[in-house]
């Protein structure tokens, strides 16, 4: 478990920690599993900006693009680029090989920036929305964690690598999908807990954790048709995707 904890910490964050002694399918697996665990620190400060802007009596929508832009820098801006290599292979081509070429190829078209213009702008606005409520802060921080949930998704067994020796490679089929439905009804769970605890009715937060679920897995299953299965990049698109719709709902 320490390994899978280096290994999620290590990959899905900008903090320093110990590389993992072992790395095989199992212990990749388990380090999808932790994701949601493994971003605690990015959560909480995505929460702590926006605690802060409002005793500050600052502009949501300029709080919001700040814990928008630290929440990227925390994760090195990963699954940002894997939203733009995504849009751009999506929108190249219908020929496989050309679409999975572009999207290797790392610089960001017309798609790719228009992706990430809106998928961004409707995150900023919708998270200005949410930090303006009394304990929006804390809702933030637990969807920003809820969205990483997503990588069970994409890593499920019967969901294959678009190409081999990629990133994707080494962590597709890691988890069951037995666990992987399981972790989600774990995330409706806690979002219902924590949406009704800030005022919400209870309900909204399981709406809110299945429509992050929805989008994510839709844009895998277009993903796997288009491209004959996933890649890093598709890790990041349906994290960004998920996150995005997700505070959209907590709206």
């Amino acid at each position: 478990m320490l390994d899978a904890w280096r290994l999620s910490v290590g990959t899905l964050t900008a903090l320093r920690v110990g590389h993992p002694s072992r790395v095989d399918r199992r212990t990749a697996g388990a380090a999808m599993l932790l994701a949601p665990l493994a971003v605690i620190p990015l959560g909480l400060l995505v929460g702590v900006i926006g605690w802060a802007g409002r005793e500050l009596d600052l502009a949501p929508v300029a709080v919001a693009v700040v814990a928008v832009g630290a929440l990227a820098t925390g994760s090195r801006a990963l699954h940002l680029d894997g939203l733009s290599d995504v849009a751009d292979a999506l929108t190249a081509s219908y020929d496989r090989e050309r679409s999975l070429e572009v999207m290797k190829g790392g610089t960001s078209g017309p798609a790719g920036s228009a992706a990430l213009v809106l998928v961004l702008g409707l995150q900023v606005a919708a998270l200005a929305s949410v930090l303006s409520t009394p304990r929006g802060p804390v809702v933030a921080a637990v969807l920003v964690c809820a969205s990483r949930a997503m990588l069970v998704v994409t890593c499920a067994r019967g969901v294959p690598a678009a190409r081999e020796g990629g990133l994707a490679a080494s962590y597709v089929g890691t988890v069951t999908p037995l666990v992987a439905v399981l972790s989600w009804v774990v995330v409706g769970a806690i979002a219902a807990g924590v949406l009704g605890w800030a005022g919400y009715e209870p309900w909204r937060g399981v709406v809110v954790a299945a429509a992050g679920l929805v989008v994510g897995a839709a844009l895998t299953y277009r993903c796997v048709r288009r491209f004959g299965g996933v890649t890093g990049d598709v890790f990041g698109a349906a994290i960004e995707v998920s996150l995005a719709t997700m505070l959209l709902g907590a709206t």
